[in-house]
């Protein structure tokens, strides 16, 4: 049964490797010397495990920071055949050239960067399929997305990307921590939080949504229902 496939995916592999890959490893090292957050070690080797089991041809990753978990993505294909692109889209080019580096590590892997917002780049694509005129601006579709956001643009990120997502195709991101203490009903983080919980509802009329509870973490993943 078709709602019954993100379980199966979602379900760890025990024949990959449990350990950290070398060069994610030393990126967790600069995350920490930067003073910035990362999805645990759990979180990132079950992605892993799910992407391996799917075996996309196309990969749509946004809000990749310094490449910790593309890290783990690109030394899964360095020794496997398949993929045909990886798209790695951050918001603004304050790590460019750290993802730039990264991808050149692993320059056997077909990786493309983009610069820009999913809201904005999703935009910029409904034009282009109109006149398309030159390249497109991000892929039109993709067997698997991952989105990364702050609570405050979680919901509108995957909201924008969903349409993006083939037949088959699975979005994983990571549910956010609600917030807590006396917050005001517009603070950003709470109607980030609201806005989250009404895509969760809203998207089970045309997704199976799924939870996996890790250690450090739940991942939460959409598979179309048609």
């Amino acid at each position: 049964m078709r709602e019954e496939v993100l379980a199966a995916i979602l379900a760890a592999d025990k024949e990959l490797s449990r350990d950290e890959p070398e060069v994610a490893a030393n990126i967790g090292q600069q995350l920490e010397h930067m003073g910035l957050t990362t999805w645990s070690i759990s979180v990132r080797r079950r992605i892993r495990d799910a992407i391996a089991r799917l075996s996309p041809k196309n990969i749509i990753q946004t809000g990749s920071g310094i490449g910790h978990l593309s890290a783990w993505i690109l030394d899964h294909y360095e020794n496997n055949d398949g993929l045909e692109r990886f798209q790695i889209i951050e918001e603004g080019n304050r790590f460019a050239v750290i993802l730039t580096r990264l991808c050149q590590r692993y320059s056997s892997v077909p990786t493309s960067i983009v610069v820009g917002s999913p809201g904005l780049l999703t935009s910029e694509l409904k034009a282009w399929g109109i006149s398309k005129t030159g390249d497109s601006p991000i892929l039109e579709s993709a067997d698997v997305i991952i989105v990364d956001a702050p609570i405050e643009k979680l919901a509108d990120d995957i909201s924008a990307m969903l349409p993006l997502l083939t037949v088959n195709g699975v979005l994983f991101t990571v549910e956010p921590t609600p917030p807590v203490g006396d917050r005001e009903e517009n603070d950003s983080e709470v109607t980030g939080f609201n806005k989250w919980m009404d895509l969760v509802r809203d998207s089970n009329e045309t997704h199976y949504v799924a939870f996996a509870p890790l250690f450090g973490g739940t991942i939460v993943a959409w598979l179309a229902k048609n």
